[in-house]
This record gives structure tokens, sequence and C-alpha cells, in this order.
């Protein structure tokens, strides 16, 4: 499957009525999202081999993304950066689509996820584009349902 067809919207107006859903895309060259599974592993006097258990995950995405004026996604991360956003200020929330799932009435499955956003690096070489980089930290667990990309309505 394409790379295209997992998407990955963003919430540019936190705290409004209505989230204002924007495609994380123009600019971004990678989005990776890194589960960092968090184990725990015992080993008794009696083992030769350790026993592992998975206890949790702390999933984050780092994203660097090119300085696109009028972006909304690239507006929404500056307007971050130059406030130097921390805490609530700095929260907002994703929705991942799998749009390579057969829609139902043009709406994929998808998982709606509470995020910080977490400023790292602002510039870049003198031969490249200005780039900002970000991450994604996910907060909790994620609502599942469906997204239209048409309509930017998670149901």
């Amino acid at each position: 499957m394409k790379r295209s067809l997992f998407m990955t919207f963003m919430d540019t107006t936190p705290g409004e009525s209505t989230a204002t859903y924007a495609l994380i895309g123009h600019g971004a060259t990678e989005l990776q999202i890194a589960y960092n599974p968090q184990t725990k592993t015992e080993q008794f006097i009696n083992q030769d081999s350790a026993d592992t258990q998975i206890t949790g995950y702390q999933p984050n995405a780092a994203v660097t993304l090119q300085a696109k004026k009028g972006e909304d996604i690239f507006e929404f991360i500056n307007n971050l950066r130059k406030s130097r956003a921390i805490g609530e200020d700095a929260e907002t929330t994703i929705v991942n689509v799998d749009a390579w799932e057969e829609a139902s009435s043009g709406a994929y499955p998808a998982e709606k996820q509470n995020v910080s956003i977490q400023i790292d690096n602002f510039g870049g070489p003198a031969s490249d584009p200005v780039s900002i980089g970000f991450t994604i930290n996910f907060k909790g667990d994620p609502v599942t349902g469906t997204f239209n990309p048409s309509t930017k309505v998670f149901t």
C-alpha cells in the first residue's frame, strides 16, 4: 500500500467548539509513529533466560516540516514555537486515518488521539528551506471511529 493512504490530520484550532483538522503532509517528508513499548523484565534464579512483559506504550511521532507560509499545519506549529507553548497551550488532537481500508460513505477507519506538541528545532542549513522539527507526543488511549477526509469530520 502507498504511504499516502495512512493520513494524519491535526486540529489547528484546539479549544474551539468545532475542530479544524488539517492534513500533515505538504512540507513533511516523513512521519512515523514510534510506539516505544514499556517493558518489565524478570529472571528468576531457576531460569536461564529472562521473561519480558509489555506493560504499556509511550507513542510519539517526530516530524520535520518545511516552512510553508499560509499552510495551516505550519502556521499552527510555528505559533506554538513563537509562544513557547507549554502545558495545555501545547495540546491538541490528531486523527490517524487508515485510508487503505474500505470506506463507508467516504469515511475510513480512524483513531482520534489527544496529543501534546513539543517543538524540537527551527532553521536548517544555508542551502535548505527553513524547517521546523517537532514531536507529537500521544496522551492516553485513542478513540476509535471513522473520519471523512473530504468533510474532515470524525465520528
